[in-house]
C-alpha cells in the first residue's frame, strides 16, 4: 500500500512540476514583525502565507549522508550542514525550493558549540538558501536517538 501511495505522490510531484510557473506565481508569502520589536536575526517571527499551497512537513534530519552513515562526527558545522542540506533535499524532491520552507527547529546538544560555529554555519545557509529565514526555534536537548549526532533539523515548507 505504502508503494502506491509513494508512486502516487511522485505522479503528483511531477504534474506540478510541470504547472510550477503557474502555481508559484499565486503563493505569497509575509515575513511577520511586530511593531516596536527589534527585527530578528537569522529568522522571522512568524511567516504569512496567502494563497493556497500544499504543505510538506519534514522529519527531523540529521547529518546522516545517502547511505545513513553519519557525516562530520563531534564537528558542529559539518553536522549543521549536511542535515541542512537532508532538509533541502525532500523539500527538492517533493518539488519545491528553499524559500518554500516557512518554520524550522533546530535541535542542538551543544549550544555552546553551535554558537561557537555560528558564522560557519550563516555562511553555510546563505550559500544554500540566502537571506530567506522561516519562523524558528534552536533547541538544545540532552541527547538525539543516533550516537554522535549533535543536530537534528525538522521543518514545514508550504510549497506553491
Amino acid at each position: 500500500m505504502l508503494e502506491r501511495i509513494f508512486r502516487r505522490v511522485r505522479g503528483l510531484r511531477d504534474r506540478e512540476r510541470e504547472k510550477e510557473g503557474e502555481e508559484r506565481q499565486r503563493l505569497r508569502r509575509w515575513a511577520v514583525r511586530p511593531d516596536g520589536w527589534r527585527a530578528p536575526q537569522g529568522y522571522e517571527n512568524g511567516i504569512l502565507v496567502e494563497g493556497g499551497g500544499r504543505m510538506l512537513f519534514i522529519a527531523g534530519q540529521i547529518a546522516w549522508d545517502a547511505d545513513q552513515n553519519l557525516v562530520g562526527e563531534e564537528n558542529m558545522t559539518k553536522q549543521f550542514v549536511q542535515a541542512l542540506d537532508n532538509v533541502l533535499t525532500v523539500v527538492a524532491d517533493a518539488g519545491g525550493h528553499p524559500e518554500e520552507i516557512v518554520r524550522m527547529t533546530v535541535y542542538v546538544t551543544d549550544k555552546k558549540a553551535y554558537l561557537k560555529a555560528a558564522k560557519a554555519i550563516g555562511e553555510a545557509w546563505r550559500s544554500r538558501i540566502g537571506r530567506h529565514y522561516p519562523a524558528m526555534a534552536l533547541v538544545q536537548v540532552a541527547d538525539l536517538l543516533e550516537p554522535g549526532a549533535m543536530v537534528e533539523i525538522e521543518a514545514t515548507a508550504v510549497l506553491g
